[in-house]
């Protein structure tokens, strides 16, 4: 690491990835915190540096080669499984600090001596002990698979035969009976049943009658809102949708089309019209939700449709140590192997990694966010509701929408929309339509900065998108303006402006000034 970055590492303070120690402490107090590192993304540990302060004060040599043998002896002796670590040393003036590097383990969960598990919370760690937490650090090291293991309390007979007579033939072109063997055998060979010929979840989840007797949150959760609220307490549709995975599929797909405009796109006026968020967009996300949830926790797929968004929320962080960044570049991680498997010959899903990249190619505005618990895939809606008129108008052209259900009921309640939220949109429209993506962008000098960013991000592959142009252009613009300013504006997440700002800084912008009352500058 070079000097310079450890000095912004220093002044940013503790982070999930960054623990600063003046000096060494104790080989179990160390063990710790190189465990809740290993358990979760990795990290650095600094030593000196002041943990409360940042204050960069330095170890001489034989302080560091103490420090540094103490470290390795922690990690070989206090940590189980044994942890492998890098270490290095940075000077800054004179000063010299040592750098402990923590990759993120691969036999999860590790250990100290005292049996115990830790993990990282934010910049602090915490000790675990729920089941479910425990158990997703077994999924993520590949040594265990929820959709693999045996369900108790049921049998074969609470499988609907039907549905794996289609499957097999699907598979083979043949029907089950043809096989001429014995039926269990054929069951297990196809994971559905387990050794004991219990039904695996994967089996349960794809072939039960019901299910959601055995696993009543395993539900998709669907509603639409009044307005852009979680806590509003009017909506024009709920459900809670039931069946089997390939079945919440179908089901979902109809509540999207249900309350969703579709807009004629210069199609005939009886035409039905193509929904304001593409389908293609839409079916991958919802299956990615259904394939790849978190089946460990025991909660429900969430769908929120908002006047200006809808979300897609399945239980469970992105896994395998994937992080947005990743999967926005095409990086995968099966979660669960035989849902995958089975769902790629049931379902529309495709099993081959790419369904994100074909989300953000039919919607480059959407947002994906992996929080603690959830991951949610944010689509921003395309049509404007103007509150003093209740007439419904696209963004960038005058096309005429037509309704799901309710649609008179979502106009009359909508025109007692806030002066505030209609000031919000129309900034938001005007920015989508000089997105310089979208379309031209009438002012000259951003283009000629435009320029010079693209050529940027070409040498030094930032991956600079449209969401990521639509936040420079308003710094551009305004140089006071706050980040929540800019979640408001665009409707993109508050954590997700930050953490783009945060990739652009050093880089395209910087700071002049304090943090309240500093200005943005660009840096190119």
């Amino acid at each position: 690491m070079k000097p310079e970055e450890l000095i912004k590492i220093c002044k940013c303070g503790e982070t999930s990835h960054v623990q600063f120690k003046r000096q060494f402490s104790t080989q179990k107090q160390i063990a710790e915190e190189m465990v809740a590192f290993a358990n979760s993304k990795g990290g650095i540990i600094v030593f000196g540096v002041e943990d409360k302060t940042g204050t960069l004060v330095g170890m001489d040599y034989a302080t560091i080669q103490n420090t540094s043998r103490e470290v390795g002896n922690a990690a070989n002796e206090q940590i189980r499984p044994t942890l492998y670590i890098q270490t290095e040393v940075v000077l800054i003036e004179e000063k010299a600090f040592l750098l402990v590097y923590v990759e993120e383990g691969k036999n999860k969960p590790y250990k100290d001596l005292n049996g115990h598990i830790w993990i990282k919370q934010g910049a602090d760690k915490r000790r675990i002990t729920e089941n479910a937490e425990i158990l997703s650090l077994f999924q993520e090291s590949g040594s265990y698979y929820p959709d693999k293991m045996p369900v108790r309390n049921s049998t074969i007979r609470d499988l609907d035969n039907y549905k794996i007579d289609g499957y097999i033939y699907k598979l083979t072109g043949k029907a089950l009976h043809e096989f001429g063997g014995n039926k269990e055998r054929i069951l297990r060979n196809l994971s559905i049943l387990a050794e004991d010929n219990t039904p695996t979840m994967a089996g349960l989840l794809f072939f039960a009658h019901q299910p959601q007797v055995f696993y009543p949150s395993f539900v998709v959760k669907a509603v639409s809102f009044f307005g852009n609220d979680l806590s509003g307490s009017k909506y024009r549709n709920s459900k809670e949708l039931t069946g089997t995975l390939a079945e919440l599929y179908e089901k979902s797909m109809d509540f999207f089309k249900s309350n969703l405009f579709s807009v004629q796109n210069n199609q005939s006026f009886n035409s039905i019209g193509e929904l304001e968020i593409p389908v293609d967009a839409l079916e991958e996300a919802l299956q990615n939700a259904l394939i790849h949830r978190d089946y460990i926790r025991t909660a429900p797929i969430r769908i929120l449709i908002f006047d200006n968004r809808v979300e897609i929320i399945s239980p469970g962080a992105l896994a395998g140590g994937m992080s947005v960044e990743m999967i926005e570049e095409g990086n995968t991680f099966q979660r669960n192997p035989l849902i995958s498997k089975i769902g790629s010959n049931i379902m529309r899903y495709r099993g081959l990694g790419s369904g994100i990249i074909r989300i953000l190619s039919k919607c480059p505005d959407v947002t994906f966010i992996s929080e603690d618990y959830n991951f949610r895939v944010i689509f921003p809606r395309k049509q404007q509701i103007h509150a003093e008129n209740g007439e419904v108008s696209q963004h960038q052209d005058a096309d005429i929408y037509k309704s799901g259900e309710h649609f008179h009921e979502y106009i009359l309640n909508n025109r007692k929309n806030d002066e505030a939220n209609r000031v919000v949109g129309e900034v938001n429209k005007n920015l989508r339509n000089e997105s310089p993506i979208i379309g031209e962008v009438n002012n000259s000098a951003w283009q000629e900065k435009l320029a010079i960013i693209r050529q940027i991000d070409k040498e030094k592959k930032l991956k600079i998108n449209d969401k990521k142009l639509r936040i420079l252009k308003l710094l551009y613009e305004n140089p006071h303006i706050t980040h929540s300013a800019i979640s408001q504006t665009t409707q993109i997440p508050l954590r997700t402006v930050e953490r783009i700002i945060s990739g652009m800084r050093d880089k395209v912008i910087t700071r002049q000034g304090s943090d309240k009352t500093g200005i943005w500058v660009f840096i190119v």
